[in-house]
């Protein structure tokens, strides 16, 4: 069975959509649709897995503790586990769709 990871967009969004598309030991991978959504203020993600994110429609700031990333299609990164991140903004006339890979069991050596 196919799917398509720019189809069941729904329109106006009250919060970012997490999606999981495939969960294996170590792995977690899940689509995230953002339309002008960004992390609460004072909020900092810090997960216990790494994370490799790209943008694969619209564009996105994400915020480390020292640097702000541009993010548009095709850009990728990834984050290492414990990395604290938050999302600055995402555009708000078109959805952003990110494909995000979790993995990793937390450890900076596996990476």
């Amino acid at each position: 069975m196919t799917s398509n990871l720019f189809t069941d967009l729904p329109p106006g969004l009250p919060d970012e959509l997490f999606t999981t598309l495939l969960e294996a030991p170590n792995v977690r991978i899940e689509r995230i649709v953002s339309h002008g959504h960004n992390s609460p203020a004072d909020f900092w993600y810090d997960q216990p897995q790494h994370e490799w994110v790209i943008v694969l429609k619209g564009a996105a700031r994400l915020r480390f503790e020292e640097t702000l990333m541009e993010m548009k299609p095709g850009d990728f990164v990834n984050i290492p586990a414990h990395t604290k991140h938050r999302v600055e903004w995402t555009t708000p006339d078109e959805p952003t769709i990110w494909l995000a890979v979790h993995h990793g069991g937390g450890d900076r050596a596996d990476l």
